[in-house]
């Protein structure tokens, strides 16, 4: 079972941990991280998740496991979920956001890479299949409720700062 880092209001590790699926305690916030990947042409690597996690589109994207950073953790993930290897400098922290409600910190990354989808290997419990779709395409997804809803609402934060780029 996985381990999970807790943070303080100020996104200090508390030296605390907690498992996955455990409810964190007051006064107490976890770390999530997620990551868009674009290719040449201007499309997003979207994966729809398996049935046993919802079945939605989202992005690639988790929680760091105890003692990795956010950026550690994000390359796990996306190692993990859709078996492809990166590195660090290939990644770029685009956006680092607090959810107070639900005791949340979550650091959004952005990646520039033409992937042949064909050479990744899902994670068969996580992911269903992942498709490069344009941002209309992805847009059509949100309006009919088929992805995440935290996803999409990172996904409208990342084409605004992205197009003020």
């Amino acid at each position: 079972m996985e381990k999970r880092d807790l943070y303080d209001n100020n996104k200090k590790p508390t030296g605390e941990t907690i498992y996955k699926g455990e409810k964190h305690p007051e006064n107490s916030y976890i770390l999530v991280v997620m990551v868009f990947i674009e290719n040449s042409k201007g499309e997003f690597l979207i994966q729809k998740r398996s049935k046993e996690k919802d079945g939605k589109y989202g992005f690639t994207g988790g929680h760091p496991k105890t003692g990795e950073t956010s950026l550690q953790g994000m390359i796990t993930e996306i190692k993990e979920e859709i078996g492809l290897k990166v590195k660090e400098e290939e990644l770029k922290l685009i956006y680092a956001g607090k959810e107070e409600e639900k005791r949340v910190f979550f650091d959004i990354y952005y990646m520039k890479k033409d992937i042949d989808i064909k050479d990744l290997k899902l994670q068969k419990e996580e992911v269903e299949f992942v498709k490069w779709y344009s941002l209309n395409k992805i847009i059509d997804l949100i309006e009919k409720g088929e992805v995440l809803e935290s996803h999409a609402e990172e996904l409208y934060r990342i084409i605004e700062i992205l197009d003020k780029k």
